[in-house]
């Protein structure tokens, strides 16, 4: 989807403060000054101002002017500051931090969905296991139906909070996908975990699906640490989903 001024703007400045060209505290450029460099109206600057408070990047007041807040002030269940700091590039604090909120939430949605799943739920649930299992075996994007598996179940826990919380938590958890396809073989070794959540899941039994679950979770939690572990490279999610080659 192509962003309007508007958008664009506000995705050149959100990225710019996440990636730390203006520092925290900081002023940011005076409304002539970002005109200029951006070519775009004071109307839009403006506008866009507007809209990094209401993310919690800046903080503007006649007597401290536009200026940067710390990390901990923004607001991190906002997809956009999500996708900005994906593309910034992937910190060991984001990645912990993500981890941590997986094992507070994701254990408990899955208790909810195995209690709540309707019939239509499991067929969309069974539908992205059958999209992760073809790109073991055949090769393809993974990693695009293990983020349907995942939020299918948050979805099947019919909770209009965790159904919001799951647009901001998608960005969140390709991070971790992207993570486990880089380990040899990750992909095919947690097919049979995210098997045994769906059954656990269809068969109605809550604390099988959170046993399940977390067993899932620990285990990208170790994948992750032993990433970081090695310095190599982590994912840009900027890019397309890495895909599998056939075995």
């Amino acid at each position: 989807m192509i962003k309007n001024v508007h958008g664009s703007t506000v995705d050149l400045l959100g990225e710019a403060i996440v990636a730390g060209r203006y520092g925290v505290g900081g002023a940011m450029p005076s409304e002539p000054q970002l005109c200029e460099q951006l070519g775009v109206s004071r109307t839009v600057i403006r506008e866009s101002v507007k809209s990094l408070v209401a993310k919690g990047l800046i903080v503007t007041g006649p007597k401290v002017g536009t200026r940067v807040l710390s990390e901990d002030q923004w607001n991190w269940f906002d997809p956009d500051v999500i996708t900005w700091q994906a593309r910034a590039g992937l910190t060991p604090e984001f990645l912990r931090d993500l981890q941590d909120l997986r094992h507070v939430v994701e254990p408990a949605a899955v208790r909810l969905a195995a209690l709540r799943a309707t019939d239509g739920d499991i067929v969309a649930i069974e539908a992205a296991f059958a999209g992760m299992k073809h790109a073991v075996e055949e090769g393809g994007d993974y990693v695009t139906f293990d983020l349907r598996f995942h939020q299918g179940l948050l979805r099947a826990a019919h909770n209009r909070m965790l159904m919001q919380m799951s647009k901001a938590l998608g960005a969140l958890l390709r991070t971790s996908f992207e993570i486990s396809t880089v380990k040899k073989d990750g992909p095919a070794g947690s097919l049979g975990q995210h098997r045994a959540v769906l059954d656990a899941v269809i068969a109605h039994d809550p604390m099988m699906a959170e046993r399940s679950v977390l067993k899932l979770i620990n285990d990208a939690h170790r994948d992750i640490e032993l990433v970081l572990g090695s310095r190599r490279r982590l994912p840009r999610l900027s890019r397309p989903a890495s895909r599998l080659k056939a075995h």
